[in-house]
């Protein structure tokens, strides 16, 4: 089970890496399961570093609230930092990977504007045969 989920994991970052030089957007790229822990990461060359932690973040995010994060009310989102001591964030760029609905955990990219870490999550997404979003 372990080297199926690792081979996901790598073909999932593969596809993201793939998807951020087609955007000429190198990114920082977060792989975490349903409980927020950490599966896979790149940081590619030239991708900004104070970006790495907010990749990750919204990997939390997105797996934590089974939707893409960006979408809470902007009114609550200090609370739910505040609440959860940062580590959830209401930035673009994360998603949670389903599977017939069931969230199996999430995707953070950061770096490049919200549109683009946006089209290179959905990429990782398609790649894992994950539920579109």
């Amino acid at each position: 089970f372990r080297r199926v989920l690792f081979r996901s994991v790598m073909h999932a970052l593969r596809a993201g890496i793939e998807k951020s030089n087609a955007l000429g957007a190198p990114e920082n790229i977060t792989i975490v399961d349903e409980g927020g822990n950490l599966l896979g990461f790149v940081r590619m060359d030239g991708a900004k570093t104070f970006s790495t932690m907010p990749s990750h973040k919204k990997a939390i995010s997105a797996a934590s609230h089974r939707q893409p994060s960006g979408r809470l009310d902007p009114k609550l989102e200090h609370l739910f930092a505040a609440a959860t001591e940062g580590k959830l964030t209401n930035l673009e760029g994360g998603f949670p990977i389903l599977f017939a609905g069931v969230c199996v955990g999430g995707i953070g990219v950061g770096s490049g504007t919200g549109a683009q870490d946006c089209e290179v999550a959905r990429a990782m997404l398609a790649a894992l045969g994950a539920d579109p979003l």
